[in-house]
């Protein structure tokens, strides 16, 4: 994994732009965390549902099933509700009932949903996976939780 200084130094650049492309965002963030797969999903206020607004390494038939996601259903829609992140070593033999079935379709293993705070309010989630089992590290789940928050500024700031 990339260095999380770096990390965060790259996406703290973020903030200086006007014209955020959120699927090269998003690449980058999966591609520093040595990831495969990856969803940014917004907060939509007038539905109050998790929509979809970049995704990488997921299969083009389980987009639909992740382009509005309730709050309290599936990993980032539970990441949402508890405003905390929420990770599996391995998605594909989890029995917590935390991941929706069409998760397993990604072939994902370890993975985290983070909710995307800023000044206490909730903007949607940041979701990242490997096909590996892995845990998170106490830092790679702070870097994520401040790289959302750092979006979210962002995000605020552009929809202005």
């Amino acid at each position: 994994m990339k260095n999380l200084k770096a990390i965060l130094e790259t996406t703290d650049n973020l903030k200086n732009r006007t014209d955020v492309n959120w699927q090269e965002v998003l690449s980058e963030i999966v591609s520093d965390f040595e990831c495969t797969t990856g969803t940014l999903h917004f907060l939509d206020p007038s539905t109050n549902l998790l929509t979809i607004e970049a995704h990488i390494g997921i299969p083009n038939f389980l987009v639909p099933k992740l382009s509005k996601i309730p709050i309290g259903k599936g990993m980032a829609g539970i990441a949402a509700e508890r405003e905390e992140a929420v990770e599996m070593c391995n998605l594909q033999t989890d029995d917590s009932g935390i991941a929706r079935p069409a998760a397993k379709e990604t072939k994902v293993e370890g993975s985290i949903a983070a909710p995307m705070l800023y000044d206490g309010q909730l903007y949607g989630t940041l979701g990242i996976g490997k096909t590996v089992p892995y845990d998170f590290k106490k830092e790679e789940v702070s870097a994520l939780l401040k790289i959302g928050e750092m979006i979210s500024e962002v995000y605020t700031r552009n929809a202005t």
